[in-house]
């Protein structure tokens, strides 16, 4: 799971959850799953749950992969998912956004975010450049130096997801 919240992905707190609204919605049955979202604790925190996982989301930081040949199609499966998930939670809750109803959850992850996203956008750039040089087979002097930037920015990832909410 830390590695799909590395990526801001977080596709085991989602994925899924929209195929099967949607499916419930095809069938004529969204006036029920309203009527459970309201009247059911347990299902909506499931997806108030779902909610603050996607909301913690970046598809921008590994948009890349999108028409890469070996990941492409996950990755797309993924994001699809994401914006089905949103799509039918968005319309159960009658948000116009993820977890309006929790603001001040919302200013934490916000306040989060601005740590870890520049750490996580300078680890990705270091991981790339780690590809680039393994994928060459050329020994460069500045892979070890690429390794501990992307140690160096884990700590601080991993410090300020401790500190959150």
């Amino acid at each position: 799971m830390g590695a799909w919240a590395q990526m801001k992905q977080n596709v085991t707190g989602y994925f899924g959850v929209g195929t099967a609204l949607k499916e419930m919605d095809k069938q004529g049955k969204f006036d029920e799953l309203q009527a459970l979202y309201k009247n059911s604790l347990f299902f909506k925190t499931l997806l108030d749950n779902c909610e603050m996982a996607m909301k913690k989301c970046f598809f921008p930081l590994t948009a890349f992969l999108a028409n890469d040949e070996k990941y492409g199609e996950i990755w797309n499966s993924i994001y699809e998912e994401f914006t089905t998930t949103k799509e039918y939670i968005l319309k159960l809750s009658g948000n116009s956004e993820l977890m309006a109803d929790y603001p001040v959850d919302l200013l934490s992850i916000a306040m989060r975010e601005r740590i870890v996203l520049p750490l996580l956008t300078i680890q990705q750039f270091a991981l790339m450049n780690i590809r680039e040089i393994e994928d060459s087979l050329v020994k460069d002097s500045l892979k070890d130096s690429y390794a501990k930037l992307v140690m160096r920015s884990s700590f601080g990832i991993i410090n300020a997801s401790r500190n959150s909410a």
